[in-house]
């Protein structure tokens, strides 16, 4: 069975260089409407300021399927924060969320910049899966791996990549086993005449939706099944379940 992950990280537009939040207001609806009528399922992990901002548009997460996961309080770096600090901001962002969804099980860190001496912090709020790390940054790591009670699940492209013409992104999502993508409401909105990075601000609006409505539907036709990360942990913790391990269970 090949599987697909799309996760969305839900912020103001792109931080910390605008403090605008037109993606909330423009982009998130067109991403719900999208993956609502492609019927597929995806993570959303969003930061507990634009939960208590926008309460309408994070019910309507849990309310079609979705799963809600977290991104931390203000979108503040943790790998910049003391660790006191640091459990304050998800402790607070956590509270925010619970509002929305009684069990919060998914993290990721702003900035995918999380320091791994804060790994038990995720494990005091009671998160089991962490989205934090990425192929494409150090330590480069591709695949999913325990650390502790904490499952952690790499993203496998930066969402920016997604925004390139489909012939060059969609055969290299092809070779990835069971990709994590990841994305912005801010990139549904056209931001090409802003003072911000390139990289912020190519393709974004109309593009950069019927890319992502490209993928989904050729993922589809190609026998993708579409995963929240929860549901992606859930089938690897079976999978590291070898033979042995089942006939020991088993009692033989």
């Amino acid at each position: 069975m090949k599987n697909i992950t799309i996760t969305v990280d839900v912020e103001e537009d792109c931080p910390p260089m605008l403090t605008s939040t037109r993606g909330m207001e423009e982009g998130m609806p067109k991403l719900l409407q999208l993956f609502k009528k492609e019927g597929i399922k995806a993570t959303f992990f969003v930061t507990g300021m634009m939960a208590e901002r926008y309460p309408d548009l994070i019910c309507q997460i849990p309310e079609e399927g979705h799963e809600l996961g977290c991104h931390g309080y203000t979108h503040a770096r943790f790998d910049r924060m003391g660790k006191e600090e640091a459990k304050n901001d998800l402790k607070r962002a956590v509270n925010v969320l619970k509002h929305f969804e009684k069990r919060i099980v998914s993290f990721r860190a702003p900035n995918l910049q999380f320091p791994e001496s804060y790994l038990e912090l995720l494990d005091e709020e009671g998160f089991r899966y962490d989205s934090s790390l990425a192929a494409y940054k150090p330590p480069f790591s591709r695949k999913t791996g325990v650390e502790g009670k904490i499952i952690r699940i790499p993203v496998t492209i930066t969402s920016s990549f997604l925004r390139l013409p489909q012939g060059l992104f969609l055969p290299l999502l092809r070779q990835a086993k069971a990709p994590v993508l990841f994305v912005h409401p801010w990139e549904f909105v056209d931001m090409s005449g802003l003072p911000i990075r390139l990289d912020c601000r190519f393709n974004t609006g109309e593009k950069a939706l019927k890319n992502l409505e490209t993928l989904i539907r050729t993922f589809k036709i190609e026998n993708y099944h579409f995963l929240t990360l929860k549901e992606r942990a859930t089938i690897e913790k079976k999978n590291e379940t070898g033979p042995e391990d089942k006939e020991t269970k088993n009692g033989n």
